[in-house]
């Protein structure tokens, strides 16, 4: 089954102005790759986990969605008419295959794994082999959020510590935030879509543990009121609302974010960076 939080896609329609906003922030960023269905993407590394910053490039490459097939680039497209922000969830996958057919046997996705390999950069320029097999679910209750499980072949191609030494101090993904009107209706999904951990009532929804990071689930007003920010706009169901961030030296992570001229505030001992300082995504950074 999948394990715990392994990347997230935020959608920009900016992808070098969006790799400036993170160096801002105290992010070190990949080079730009480019899929073979239109969308190009520069990554940001943490232990195990990463962020995917991805732009629509050439839109006359994407293909539609298929009876059996998800579309990436259509998905993606289609998000970016409304906002950017943070669009797709991916768990981190053993056997792409097996999650399929388990999402199939739970009713929350019939579709074919979709295998994909592209040519990644290392950070001495030099070329290298990275491959993926992704398994797609849906929440029938929100069909502007994305939830898929990636299986890595050659992950020795993939993860850098290099790439990982970030002057923020940021080391590992804390959790994820998502925001529903009704927190409780998409409590089933997530549940079939983890396959394991127990769903915990906090004060304003629930919250999953994975074996990286925890999902958490929360109306806006309760988002609003915890971070001091605006929950993504998601009239149909839940959306992919916060990235919190552990920080191995919270110091070093203010300095970050004033050297790079950031808009934040301090907040419950955290500090909180708002969508409109980073393109659609509140970004929270707390103490390891």
């Amino acid at each position: 089954m999948a394990g715990g939080l392994h990347h997230v896609t935020h959608a920009v329609g900016d992808l070098d102005a969006s790799a400036e906003v993170f160096r801002r922030l105290g992010f070190l960023v990949g080079a730009r790759n480019r899929h073979a269905w239109g969308t190009h993407n520069r990554i940001v590394q943490l232990d195990g986990f990463y962020i995917e910053l991805l732009e629509v490039a050439e839109p006359e490459k994407i293909v539609p969605h298929g009876e059996r097939s998800f579309s990436f680039g259509a998905f993606s497209r289609d998000f970016l008419a409304h906002q950017q922000g943070l669009a797709m969830l991916a768990l981190e996958s053993r056997d792409a295959g097996a999650d399929a057919n388990a999402f199939r046997a739970d009713g929350i996705g019939d579709f074919a794994p979709f295998a994909f390999e592209r040519a990644g950069t290392r950070p001495d320029g030099s070329v290298a082999k990275v491959a993926f097999t992704l398994a797609f679910a849906r929440d029938p209750h929100s069909p502007d959020a994305g939830f898929f499980a990636c299986q890595e072949h050659f992950p020795e191609n993939f993860w850098n510590p290099a790439l990982q030494a970030h002057p923020n101090t940021a080391i590992a993904i804390a959790g994820v935030v998502l925001v529903a009107a009704d927190p409780e209706a998409h409590r089933a999904f997530l549940g079939s879509f983890l396959g394991a951990g127990e769903a915990k009532a906090t004060s304003s929804g629930f919250a999953v543990a994975t074996p990286r990071g925890i999902i958490e689930v929360m109306p806006p007003d309760a988002f609003r009121a915890r971070f001091g920010a605006a929950p993504p706009d998601s009239p149909r169901g839940a959306g992919i609302a916060a990235l919190r961030f552990s920080v191995r030296d919270f110091g070093a992570a203010i300095a970050a974010l004033k050297a790079g001229g950031v808009d934040a505030q301090m907040r419950m001992g955290r500090i909180v960076v708002a969508p409109q300082a980073a393109m659609g995504a509140t970004l929270v950074f707390e103490p390891a």
